[in-house]
């Protein structure tokens, strides 16, 4: 477990991870994910092999320790029309190829939270997002108990647009999942906000219609038994979209761990 002692007045910078990051940023993986991460997920990460990153470093630690990881964050340029999100997007014209960025991993070490160095990661990705023409969106996935994620999250204005049940599978146990999505560059919902305050008191109409079909079709019996409604704090429908986490498969984990 990778536990140092903060200095007084930390001096936090921010660049790219770098092969000689290698072996630390395994280990902070290891120490702060649930799951194992397989060699050639790292060796892209600091190869910048198809993902981009950045790393948080404490320049007022003593050499050689002022340039080692203390946070990072972990992001891949992906086309839109190839992911489960491009429902969520109004493009210019339907075959248009626009760019998502999706946040892979972010995560800072305990002893350095609280301090905005995960706000600070996440400007950093906002901002290589903003930079990119074709570029609409920045989303992610947050596991449904990472409580501190989901607050930072909707501090930093992302939008969660989807909750995902069972989207993870780990370790034996089910996860839900919360998409949110921060828009870039003109992005937006195809729904406007009128759209989806109807389309939510829609969702609530239709699970009241079902209840009174119920209720009538059962009268004879006097006896009614309530469906159980999954709670859901999107105003999209839900998406079962399920996502198996193994020792092998680094697209599909929690997307981060906050400070």
């Amino acid at each position: 477990m990778v536990n140092l002692k903060v200095p007084c007045h930390p001096s936090i910078s921010f660049r790219p991870i770098q092969p000689p990051d290698l072996a630390i940023l395994e280990r902070i993986h290891g120490d702060l994910f649930p799951i194992r991460y397989e060699s050639e997920f790292f060796h892209n990460v600091v190869n910048g092999r198809d993902i981009v990153s950045w790393g948080a470093v404490d320049q007022s630690r003593s050499n050689p320790q002022n340039d080692e990881l203390i946070g990072f964050v972990t992001a891949r340029v992906v086309l839109a029309k190839e992911t489960e999100i491009e429902d969520l997007l109004s493009f210019d014209s339907p075959n248009s190829d626009q760019t998502l960025v999706y946040i892979l991993t972010l995560g800072v070490l305990e002893s350095y939270r609280n301090l905005g160095i995960a706000s600070s990661l996440i400007h950093e990705v906002v901002k290589f997002a903003s930079n990119i023409s074709s570029c609409r969106a920045v989303y992610l996935h947050v596991i449904s108990y990472n409580i501190p994620a989901i607050h930072l999250y909707k501090k930093m204005s992302f939008q969660c647009l989807r909750r995902l049940y069972n989207f993870y599978y780990i370790n034996g146990q089910h996860y839900d999942s919360y998409l949110f999505v921060y828009y870039v560059n003109g992005g937006r919902s195809p729904c406007s906000p009128l759209q989806l305050v109807s389309l939510f008191v829609s969702y609530i109409k239709g699970g009241f219609v079902s209840i009174a079909a119920k209720l009538w079709k059962n009268e004879e019996r006097k006896k009614f038994k309530w469906p159980k409604f999954k709670e859901s704090s999107c105003l999209l429908p839900t998406v079962q979209n399920k996502r198996t986490v193994t020792s092998d498969n680094t697209r599909s984990v929690p997307a981060c761990v906050i400070s």
